[in-house]
């Protein structure tokens, strides 16, 4: 039986009390390899994002704005070069921090210097998301939080935790999914889930081929942190994927373990293919947008004003920073600062990231363009790409 839960009321403002005793953790070890160019040379995490962010900021900032004073970062691949760019766009102001775990204390004693010296640290390749958790078990479970709060790096919303936690507390239970509901062709590309008439779990499936559900697992959870270490201790014993979708979620519910869903009513993209990256945009520059303006994180650039122009000089219905030189036109797209359009250039439905140049009298239609001036078609073929001529 497949009941979706009654949808949640507005939350409450969070309260300091909503994130005492619990540990926030962050997910960042997405390579990107499904993007194509667009991931080619960069961390995913660190994809830009709405002419405004990267994707690493939006769960960093729904986590400052529900009241966390820090977020324990679980990254492997090209963990240092995440690190030197956290520490340098994050960890500048008081009262909130991306806090390294085991790198921790080498990045807090030079707190000039981007790229501090640090210790060395040998540890087994990480096959899968529960591998990430045992990897850094010192740093999640110290202290012995109450709660273990699961974010990731990829996703784009705008979400205070504050209310899922008070309500995970409340039911008792042992874990506390997010879901939400998309079209059913789409349901593959994710983790499935059912409930009954009371709001509790009957069925988690991760990427069904047959989707018997239009509820998916939104990525972010709020775990028991005693409970959810004595299954990852158990797990390690067994013939398992080193997943917390595929392997820690199903042996809950197997085990009979209460598990609720907390229903996320506002905007949720999990930005896993450039095909999704580019659509996500178009979101943008609609009216009204899937997400606002405001609603993104401001984390490139920020002096730079981002604006939606109607119809302005060579601009129609376009996201646009103040640096912006435009001497073609720009046609739904979203720009990132430092970009130039050069004389008779047209660009349509398409995202420039920072810096890109396009040329004099280029015609480009639904593509990426490359910092470096690799053109990303993302119409037919993701992977597709050249160089603007």
């Amino acid at each position: 039986m497949n009941v979706r839960p009654e949808p949640m009321t507005t939350p409450a403002p969070h309260a300091p009390r909503d994130t005492e005793g619990v540990r926030a953790v962050l997910l960042a070890g997405g390579e990107g390899r499904r993007l194509g160019p667009l991931g080619r040379g960069r961390l995913k995490p660190l994809v830009p994002y709405g002419g405004t962010a990267r994707l690493i900021d939006f769960s960093l900032a729904n986590a400052r704005r529900s009241g966390f004073r820090d977020v324990l970062l679980l990254s492997q691949y090209e963990e240092r070069r995440l690190m030197d760019h956290l520490h340098t766009g994050w960890n500048r102001e008081p009262g909130f921090r991306v806090h390294f775990g085991p790198y921790d204390q080498a990045y807090r004693s030079s707190p000039g210097a981007p790229s501090p010296v640090l210790p060395q640290r040998t540890r087994p390749p990480e096959r899968g998301t529960a591998d990430a958790l045992i990897s850094k078990a010192d740093h999640v479970f110290e202290g012995d939080p109450s709660e273990i709060l699961v974010l990731h790096a990829d996703h784009v919303y705008r979400f205070d935790y504050g209310d899922m936690i008070r309500r995970h507390r409340a039911s008792g239970a042992a874990l506390t999914v997010s879901y939400q509901r998309v079209e059913r062709r789409y349901v593959h590309l994710f983790g499935m889930v059912e409930f009954d008439a009371h709001g509790d779990l009957t069925r988690f499936v991760e990427k069904p081929s047959d989707p018997t559900s239009d509820l998916v697992f939104a990525a972010f959870c709020v775990f028991d942190a005693a409970l959810l270490r004595r299954y990852l201790t158990r797990l390690q014993h067994t013939d398992w994927q080193h997943d917390i979708s595929r392997d820690v979620i199903p042996a809950m519910l197997a085990a009979g373990e209460r598990v609720r869903g907390y229903a996320v009513e506002s905007h949720w993209e999990d930005i896993g293919t450039v095909d999704r990256y580019h659509r996500s945009h178009r979101g943008l520059l609609r009216r009204p947008p899937t997400m606002p303006l405001t609603d993104l994180p401001l984390t490139v650039r920020p002096e730079l004003t981002p604006r939606f122009v109607e119809e302005g000089a060579g601009v129609r219905a376009s996201i646009v920073r103040d640096d912006l030189v435009n001497h073609g036109l720009l046609d739904h797209c979203v720009a990132y600062p430092g970009v130039r359009v050069g004389a008779g250039a047209t660009v349509r439905d398409s995202v420039l990231l920072p810096g890109a140049r396009i040329p004099d009298g280029a015609r480009l239609e639904s593509v990426i363009v490359l910092e470096d001036g690799t053109v990303q078609h993302c119409d037919r073929e993701p992977s597709a790409a050249g160089t603007v001529s």
